[in-house]
């Protein structure tokens, strides 16, 4: 072990004991702190957000022994981002989470930014034992010295292990394994496991596209290919790429997906991530198709990745998405903590006309917190309807909807129809089809506060080409709305900053009817109580 490296870590381990008893600390609060913990305006109720503090992109996640871990971007000494830090916590059913201490501090080689971690199983890194694999953490160093000096070989990719379940991370004393080869821009490294060439992968962004490595042992990487110089979006830098096999639904064929987060040039402004079909070897990715096709089309789901080492038995590929948009991330109306994850959703790939569709759509353990379930009579919607949601909390809830687009008994085709959610300070958010046009509207221009940026109130459109019937599934939690179209195949994720909870719901048609054939409520519970 190189001295310099040793007194480095030795330093680390120093500062690691202060804020892991800090935060044991924080566990034993006073009756008041207990009442008001996780009740702030604007706290999600059943959304992953750090206790205190500043957080960004979800991080290595992993699973292990019955534990969903997930790290993230974490500043624990400000509300706007800062020198990043891994924070860390772990769930059993991806819906309630347990917080732990910091897992990773920066350091000399620099801040630590976005990456993945895999479980090691069989030692090929030599870290851990084959009765105890080790779990292997890849990560980005961001060097802010250099970075003010102007260099380019700002970032660089280096791992660290933990043999106690994730509890304790040590780095490795050699970093970094993949130095920076010229581009400012180099990092958020995704690793997995290709059962094909029985080697690691590796994939980083590299400004406005992705590099693709190999190793048989973890430490040592060897470049094998670049991909999207001439593919997909271009307006932004590329970051958090994902690459996995998925089955095609109903199928026995098994395609590549590759996602990588893209800021700016979403869809409609801003953070977003776009993904891309085709094929892998272990050497290089050949997409179906060079254009960009989108995850998600609201504002406010970025830098998403998916867990590795989920069991075959489970067999979900699972995408957690940080819920903002650099836009504005720094400057939403929170005050303790600020931003949250999206909910966790399970991807399906599905063939459509010549290609295929990524469809996300919630995971089945968010029905386990349901309560308060009140069905709505199926009925014909015309003009604008109130809809008695009776003791359903419309601001922490779930909504699905079914409504026939085809109705022969109609009296005219509408011209669009939707949901409107509002409450008595007469602020409204919309969410509206039209058949006519086939898009697809969120509008959260009167959601309610926006004032602290210019780039917030908007209105997103997504094209979409919808069959007889069309299924719209929300998630509402205090600050957020998530829409699921027909399964996932369209996903629209906003934030939202009413001044009072929303208590209203209206259905709504223009210049005609649609039949609602059928709808559920459910109030939602807090996962922090």
């Amino acid at each position: 072990m190189r001295i310099k490296n040793y007194l480095s870590i030795l330093a680390i381990s120093i500062v690691i004991i202060l804020p892991a008893c800090k935060q044991k600390e924080s566990k034993d609060l006073g009756k008041e702190e207990v009442e008001n913990y996780y009740s702030e305006k604007y706290r999600p109720q059943f959304h992953f957000s750090p206790e205190a503090n500043w957080m960004n992109d979800p991080n290595g996640m992993v699973y292990y022994e019955g534990e969903y871990h997930l790290f993230y971007q974490y500043y624990p000494d400000s509300t706007v981002w800062g020198p990043m830090h891994w924070g860390h916590a772990i769930s059993t059913d991806l819906v309630h989470w347990e917080h732990l201490p910091i897992a990773l501090y920066p350091d000399s080689l620099g801040y630590i930014f976005s990456g993945s971690a895999v479980v090691d199983w069989n030692n090929a890194s030599g870290f851990g034992t084959d009765e105890n694999p080790p779990l292997i953490a890849i990560y980005t160093y961001h060097n802010p010295d250099i970075a003010k000096a102007g260099g380019t070989d700002v970032e660089s990719q280096a791992i660290a292990y933990s043999l106690d379940k994730g509890r304790s991370w040590i780095k490795y004393d050699e970093n970094p394994v993949i130095p920076n080869d010229g581009n400012r821009d180099f990092r958020d490294p995704n690793v997995i496991w290709n059962e094909d060439i029985q080697k690691w992968n590796l994939l980083l962004s590299a400004h406005d596209h992705v590099q693709i490595y190999s190793s048989d042992n973890l430490k040592e990487w060897q470049y094998e290919s670049d991909f999207g110089i001439d593919a997909g979006g271009h307006g932004g830098v590329w970051e958090c790429p994902d690459l996995f096999p998925l089955q095609v639904e109903g199928t026995d064929n098994t395609k590549w997906v590759l996602i990588v987060n893209i800021n700016p040039g979403g869809p409609n402004g801003g953070s977003a991530t776009q993904y891309f079909v085709g094929d892998f070897d272990g050497h290089k990715f050949i997409a179906d198709s060079k254009k960009t096709s989108w995850i998600d089309y609201g504002r406010d789901n970025y830098a998403g990745v998916t867990w590795s080492d989920i069991p075959k038995e489970d067999g979900r590929r699972i995408f957690l998405g940080w819920m903002s948009n650099w836009d504005y991330a720094n400057v939403v109306p929170t005050e303790k903590w600020r931003s949250a994850m999206t909910i966790p959703r399970k991807l399906n790939l599905q063939k459509a006309n010549d290609g295929f569709v990524l469809a996300s759509f919630p995971v089945d353990e968010l029905k386990n917190i349901r309560t308060d379930e009140f069905e709505i009579p199926a009925q014909d919607i015309s003009e604008r309807v109130e809809i008695n949601t009776r003791s359903v909390q419309l601001n922490r809830s779930e909504m699905d909807f079914t409504f026939q687009l085809n109705s022969n008994s109609l009296s005219g085709a509408t011209e669009e129809f939707g949901l409107a959610l509002s409450n008595n300070k007469g602020e409204i958010f919309e969410i509206k089809y039209s058949p006519e046009t086939q898009t697809f509207y969120i509008d959260r221009t009167k959601a309610g506060l926006n004032s602290f940026s210019d780039k917030f109130a908007s209105k997103s459109i997504a094209n979409y080409k919808a069959g007889d019937n069309m299924e719209i599934r929300v998630f509402v939690d205090e600050a957020s709305i998530e829409v699921f179209v027909d399964g996932g195949k369209l996903v629209m994720t906003e934030i939202v900053f009413p001044s009072e909870p929303y208590s209203t719901l209206e259905m709504f048609s223009t210049n005609g009817a649609i039949k609602l054939s059928s709808g559920k409520l459910w109030s939602l519970n807090s996962v922090w109580e």
